[in-house]
């Protein structure tokens, strides 16, 4: 997989080289974004699926955005990527997502709602994340999250995960119950794995 195009972007967590993939929406690019400081070792990967609500708007629901930032601060400052896919509302989608809000605000949690909907729990691939790391010959990393469905899909498609960072935001009043959800999901087993 090669990249439709590359730019400089400067950002407040520093100067990054922007790296663009096909999603199947054109106007819609998979990004990736390499710090120019090369790794000590492995690279720190961050895959973070586009969330419209908390990386864009500042919603409070989610912890979506400052896992963002921090990610980009992380990796300006150890060396590696930031990988945006257009995975949004878990693979659902914004329109769907914002359905799903509401019934999250009637009682059910974000894995509920998505199912409610006719959605599976957690739609989203990695399998492509995997191709654009490989695009630059990196098939061996250190993964910036929470979520053991990444390490799976991206071990499945040959990208060998040395090391998971943990990336923890703290909760507030909005997202308490998101984030009790998440980690529900992860204990209770519900992954690929």
């Amino acid at each position: 997989m090669k990249p439709l195009v590359s730019a400089r972007l400067p950002t407040d967590a520093g100067d990054f080289e922007v790296h663009a993939f096909e999603s199947g929406v054109s106007s819609q690019p998979h990004l990736m974004l390499c710090s120019k400081k090369q790794p000590a070792a492995l690279p720190l990967v961050r895959v973070h699926s586009e969330c419209w609500t908390g990386d864009v708007m500042g919603s409070l629901r989610c912890d979506c955005g400052p896992q963002l930032d921090s990610s980009l601060k992380q990796v300006q400052k150890e060396g590696g990527a930031v990988l945006y896919l257009r995975q949004e509302g878990r693979g659902i989608g914004l329109v769907e997502k914002l359905k799903a809000y509401n019934l999250q605000d009637e009682g059910l949690d974000t894995y509920e709602a998505n199912e409610r909907l006719g959605h599976q729990r957690d739609a989203r691939r990695f399998d492509v994340a995997a191709e654009m790391l490989a695009s630059r010959g990196w098939t061996a990393i250190r993964l910036l999250t929470n979520n053991p469905d990444k390490v799976y899909d991206l071990e499945k498609e040959g990208i060998e995960v040395r090391e998971v960072v943990a990336l923890e935001m703290p909760p507030n009043e909005h997202n308490a119950e998101y984030l009790s959800a998440k980690a529900k999901e992860v204990k209770q087993g519900h992954t690929r794995a």
